[in-house]
């Protein structure tokens, strides 16, 4: 066995830069000798989780479903406010419950699996589900898989923080991304193959891979070895909520994160819009899926491992960088409307712009990610992400409603330059926050 742990490491040396793999920073010393192992493990379920979160895309995918299942319209609009809440929201009641467990890995697996299930469930209703009741079962089951996903979301940071050292985080999550891309890239090739849409089969195989990639998600995680961690402050929801409520008076560099972070949401908020734009000015249907899907895999391989390396010595700085660059995305998106010329009526333009997109929101992930793990001491990071989290959940319903009544009266292109001011000011915002690491 000394063969392969010597490769393993000297791999896990060349991906991170290490020259000795038992650099350890803000991590148990028992964790030491078993981070290369844990590294490649986070690295391969993070692999699964994304690929199944790209072929699942509330943003993307499961409008597809919707609409070859024959559900009302209105339902559409709920299904990217229902993924993104829904899995925020829940965190800071769960904190507590992981909190008390020694080894929270095992709340990352039930949360893997449930989505997994989920998923699967997603597939059958692409088979068999029809009109209003399909849809509302299609809802159901992104309520279920929203708040499996949170809870695997807190699980996974914390896992994260115990096993695996300052400065090698953001690589990790930066490699992760960028396989998950090539993964992708493949999969929106195969859809650009059909002509109109995507039919019954061909979701459900996309959802079933979906499937597949969580359960290799949780599968990866429960072979984690994790140092057993304190339980103390394993409080009930109520006490977690009254004591993050005081963290946010308390720490007012925690305060300021949350209001950065909260001005970042204009990225995640402009990419169905940029999408939006590409379907309206191309008349495409599932060409223009094909291609958004194939873009995003590649801006996620050129992004991940640059963001990653760069979040490794200032999340603070990409933070900004992201918001400053999110502000040009949407600017140039508004602008390819406003502009003549044929070549502004086909998906290619905003196909780029979309590009652009994904890669500055990575980076705006990657960022506020590291950060608040990097922030948050040992004793307290369950409790920092999920409230977070909660918090960003909350603004997500808020924003996301006034942001749609926007669109109403507006029109895209306006509310992309309305978004370009927010994403300045979380740029500002950001530009301000202390350093972490």
């Amino acid at each position: 066995m000394a063969a392969p742990e010597i490769s393993q490491s000297r791999l896990y040396e060349w991906l991170t830069g290490d020259e000795d793999s038992r650099m350890c920073r803000d991590i148990p010393d028992e964790a030491c000798d078993e981070q290369p192992r844990n590294f490649f493990l986070h690295l391969v379920a993070s692999l699964g989780n994304k690929l199944a979160d790209e072929l699942s895309s509330a943003r993307l995918v499961l409008p597809w479903l919707m609409g070859v299942i024959g559900a009302p319209l209105w339902m559409v609009s709920l299904l990217v406010p229902i993924r993104e809440a829904g899995a925020l929201l829940p965190q800071l009641f769960v904190a507590g419950f992981i909190r008390l467990r020694p080894e929270r890995k095992w709340a990352w697996v039930v949360g893997g699996l449930l989505q997994a299930a989920a998923a699967a469930l997603l597939a059958l209703l692409a088979l068999f589900g029809a009109g209003a009741v399909g849809g509302g079962l299609v809802l159901a089951v992104l309520v279920a898989l929203s708040l499996a996903r949170g809870l695997s979301s807190i699980a996974t940071k914390d896992v994260l923080g115990k096993t695996i050292s300052k400065q090698r985080r953001g690589t990790l999550m930066g490699w992760s991304g960028s396989v998950a891309g090539a993964v992708t890239l493949l999969a929106g090739a195969v859809l650009m193959l059909f002509e109109e849409r995507p039919g019954e089969l061909a979701l459900a195989v996309l959802l079933g891979v979906a499937a597949l990639g969580w359960a290799l998600n949780a599968l990866c995680a429960a072979r984690i070895t994790e140092t057993p961690g304190a339980v103390e402050g394993g409080d009930n929801a109520w006490d977690s909520i009254r004591l993050g409520l005081r963290l946010l008076r308390e720490d007012r560099a925690f305060l300021h994160f949350n209001v950065s972070r909260a001005l970042l949401l204009a990225s995640a908020l402009a990419l169905p819009y940029v999408a939006l734009l590409g379907q309206q000015q191309s008349g495409t249907q599932l060409g223009g899926l094909g291609v958004l899907i194939v873009v995003s895999g590649i801006a996620g391989m050129v992004a991940s491992p640059v963001w990653g390396k760069r979040a490794d010595a200032s999340s603070r700085r990409v933070m900004r960088d992201a918001g400053a660059g999110a502000a040009a995305c949407c600017l140039l998106g508004a602008t390819f409307v406003w502009l003549p010329g044929a070549w502004s009526q086909t998906v290619w333009p905003y196909a780029l712009v979309y590009a652009l997109l994904v890669i500055v929101h990575a980076g705006v992930r990657l960022g506020r990610k590291t950060y608040v793990v990097d922030m948050a001491g040992s004793d307290r990071r369950a409790l920092y992400v999920a409230l977070s989290n909660s918090v960003t959940g909350v603004l997500m319903l808020l924003v996301g409603g006034a942001v749609g009544a926007l669109a109403q009266w507006l029109g895209t292109p306006a509310l992309l330059v309305v978004l370009a001011l927010m994403a300045l000011a979380a740029s500002a915002s950001a530009s301000r926050l202390p350093e972490v690491e």
